[in-house]
């Protein structure tokens, strides 16, 4: 059997440190398995789970490609099926499933697991996981989904009500989306489980679906017809429609870290960054980002974070409530993570004639940018600290400490950090950020080789 995380969305409900060039799964707030103080993200949590339990071999991440540098920086040996926009989960389930046809060698009569890939759970999880391909082959349905035995009323789950039970599976009565509590103290009574997003289907039937769009099933093909797919969930798509859904049923600790009093309950400390929390706080958890200290006196249940794109300071009760409250907000990421370090957007000013972009960038010993021209501005680099080696027009030039460089338009380019290599950059055109980068590879050896004079 075959496995894929869906790694799509930006879950906008844990800002200010979540945004579209940083999604929830990428951000390191969570305890790995091994170790409660090695903090580590949701993403490399579900890995390092997914290896424990024999499944990596098999197992890709289906996403955008704006989060495939992140990706690489956090689970390096990661195939990733890439996303050319965002079509929402059915497109992704036969994207994911072209994917394994044609670069992963998988058979039509092959089964894949499709999972979230944020879910805050045990290694038992996987255990279960893998018993949905022989369910699909004995039970004969079109779809195997998996069930959470629930630990209270939660109304911000969906839930599906067993029917016929078999030895280790049952057949799905019907489904209930996030009751009201009364009507989920209810749904317990009857049995229902929680709906954790994991469900199964035979490789060959998407490809088939995809058919039925006039999409053929090659990967590379499927991208540039991508469009051609309705932005429509696999839920309302395929599940609602299905005949025979079963389910096998999951006993243990599953928990979804998609807000942020969920979140700071599995934190495994309560401080994050210059944080001073007096001992008159309770049940309080700060999360520093800022170079300037967060100082907290005799709060109660409270969660604060503090970062370049913003300071939140929330109730844990309404905690939920972030998502809504801040979805008029369209600024530039001012903090984003990439394959090879980070960027923080200090000021960002722009006029009716030119703009200006001011970014601290670091980069990690021994990574590199890509081989790379603008067409719409200049850059001015002034080096913070450590030894980095620039290529420029296929001139080698070597930066340190207090060092400055102008790159002009259509100037080709890249750089690789020697050791602890931090600039200040400063755009200057009529596009700045990221809009405006046109990359022509990322492996150094091909631009040593090939590109220097």
């Amino acid at each position: 059997m075959y496995y894929a995380l869906l790694s799509g969305g930006s879950g906008k409900r844990l800002w200010p440190l979540s945004n579209e060039a940083r999604p929830k799964q990428y951000l390191k707030l969570v305890n790995r398995e091994t170790n409660s103080m090695d903090r580590c993200s949701m993403l490399q949590r579900v890995w390092d789970q997914i290896e424990e339990a024999g499944m990596a071999e098999n197992t890709i991440i289906t996403a955008g490609e704006e989060q495939i540098e992140l990706i690489k920086s956090q689970v390096r040996e990661a195939r990733i099926a890439i996303e050319p926009a965002r079509r929402d989960t059915f497109a992704a389930v036969l994207l994911s499933c072209a994917y394994l046809y044609s670069c992963q060698g998988a058979a039509r009569e092959d089964y894949v697991t499709i999972m979230p890939v944020d879910p805050y759970t045990e290694e038992s999880y996987f255990e279960s996981v893998k018993k949905l391909e022989k369910v699909m082959e004995r039970s004969g349905a079109e779809i195997g989904l998996m069930g959470v035995v629930p630990t209270y009323p939660a109304t911000k789950y969906g839930y599906m009500l067993p029917g016929e039970r078999q030895e280790d599976y049952f057949v799905i009565k019907s489904f209930a989306e996030k009751p009201s509590e009364d009507q989920a103290k209810e749904l317990l009574k009857q049995g229902a489980l929680w709906n954790c997003g994991v469900f199964c289907v035979q490789i060959g039937d998407m490809l088939d679906r995809a058919k039925a769009y006039g999409v053929p099933v090659d990967y590379e093909k499927l991208v540039k017809s991508y469009e051609r797919f309705p932005k429509i969930s696999f839920d309302y798509e395929v599940l609602e429609k299905a005949k025979r859904l079963v389910a096998v049923e999951f006993q243990g600790f599953w928990k979804d870290l998609g807000t942020w009093d969920t979140m700071a309950d599995q934190m495994s400390t309560d401080t994050i960054g210059k944080v001073v929390l007096d001992d008159t706080c309770r049940n309080t958890q700060v999360i520093n980002e800022l170079e300037a200290p967060v100082v907290a006196v005799g709060t109660r249940d409270l969660v604060v974070v503090a970062a370049p794109d913003g300071i939140l300071v929330a109730d844990k009760s309404q905690a939920a409530q972030v998502k809504e409250l801040t979805a008029g907000f369209q600024a530039r990421p001012m903090f984003e993570e990439r394959r090879w370090g980070t960027l923080e957007t200090l000021d960002d000013t722009e006029t009716s004639h030119i703009s200006t972009l001011t970014r601290k960038i670091r980069i990690y010993d021994g990574m590199t940018s890509s081989y790379h021209y603008h067409k719409y501005r200049d850059e001015i680099w002034t080096i913070l600290k450590g030894t980095g080696e620039l290529i420029l027009e296929g001139s080698k030039i070597m930066l340190s400490q207090g060092k400055a460089v102008c790159i002009r338009k259509n100037q080709r380019h890249a750089v690789k950090a020697i050791k602890d290599f931090e600039y200040i950059e400063i755009h200057v055109g009529t596009s700045v950020g990221n809009d405006d980068i046109n990359r022509i590879t990322f492996d150094w050896d091909e631009i040593e080789l090939s590109h220097i004079l």
